[in-house]
């Protein structure tokens, strides 16, 4: 295949990802854009009450309190400077200021860059399995040897659907039975990516966060295998999270967060949820770049994260119009 070709055809499955992604904050959009045209057409000048209603469709939008007054207080700051009489001027400044607030810098991808382990943590049913599957399903198509962990050793659905996901992405799995000790299959893995100079080790842990004090040693545990037996390896803990559980979905992070250290969130499920704000308070509330967003099942349902075009596809249509284009 010609590179042109190459081009083109990353080009379509990018635009065709968008597109999808749209689709899949239409909930969201319509909650939030239809209230903000309302205020922003149903208001003659900028008071309190009008920053109260902005408060409340940000809220509701599944944002969070907290974010939502960082967004309302700069949007106030940029009216004050620029001296903005007219709410329809705010509709913009209000979009860079959401957008400001996912701002995490540049996101890294480093560990596609050097050998590394790849940690996925997560509560059951979000679709960890799945993600890491897609990713590995990615990896390879980048030339990378990539080993999977079966280290949700709690539920035999788990290894099994693992296994199969290893199968369709034709990489190489370690797993054992049912029951067995997860940092025993780490420390497995962790040989058998030595052995066959893997360039990423992708493992799956357990995620039974009702029974939280026995995860989160279990998570210490299988953190200290891999400091002993693989130091040099780079590390990238992602935590999975469904995207339709909006403020719940914060609550699993901050939990998680307490016992390891999350370098990055995977938002999935994003195909007709109404609470796509969520990633906006996620990147601002916890300041952990969300790296992945998953739109579907397909592999190529799972892309890299790009907050730009994420806040385009989440509020504005005329803005998802240029970037199409």
């Amino acid at each position: 295949m010609s590179e042109e070709l190459e081009v083109k055809e990353e080009g379509e499955k990018k635009k065709g990802f968008f597109k999808r992604l749209v689709s899949g904050l239409t909930k969201t959009r319509d909650n939030i854009v239809s209230g903000f045209e309302s205020v922003f057409k149903g208001f003659s000048k900028i008071d309190d009450e009008f920053y109260e209603e902005l408060e409340e469709i940000l809220i509701m939008g599944d944002i969070g309190v907290s974010t939502t007054e960082k967004i309302i207080n700069s949007l106030k700051e940029k009216v004050k400077e620029n001296k903005i009489k007219d709410p329809m001027e705010c509709k913009e400044i209000l979009i860079q200021s959401i957008k400001e607030q996912m701002d995490l810098g540049e996101n890294a991808y480093d560990f596609e860059k050097q050998t590394s382990i790849v940690l996925v943590i997560g509560v059951n049913g979000v679709g960890k399995t799945t993600s890491i599957g897609k990713l590995a399903g990615q990896l390879k198509a980048q030339g990378k040897k990539v080993i999977l962990a079966a280290a949700d050793t709690f539920r035999a659905a788990a290894i099994e659907q693992l296994t199969e996901w290893s199968n369709r992405a034709g990489v190489d799995i370690i797993a054992q039975k049912e029951g067995a000790d997860p940092a025993a299959v780490i420390f497995d893995a962790i040989a058998a990516a030595k052995a066959r100079k893997a360039d990423v080790l992708i493992c799956d842990t357990a995620g039974r966060l009702h029974n939280k004090k026995n995860l989160m040693d279990e998570l210490k545990k299988i953190d200290r295998i891999i400091g002993k037996e693989f130091p040099d390896a780079y590390r990238e803990n992602l935590i999975v999270l469904d995207g339709t559980t909006g403020q719940n979905a914060m609550v699993q992070a901050r939990q998680f967060m307490e016992t390891t250290d999350i370098t990055g969130v995977v938002l999935t499920k994003l195909d007709g949820t109404a609470k796509g704000g969520i990633a906006v308070a996620i990147q601002s509330e916890l300041g952990i770049p969300v790296k992945y967003v998953g739109v579907g099942e397909k592999i190529d349902d799972l892309q890299k994260f790009n907050s730009e075009t994420f806040v385009n596809a989440l509020f504005t249509v005329d803005t998802i119009d240029k970037t199409e284009n």
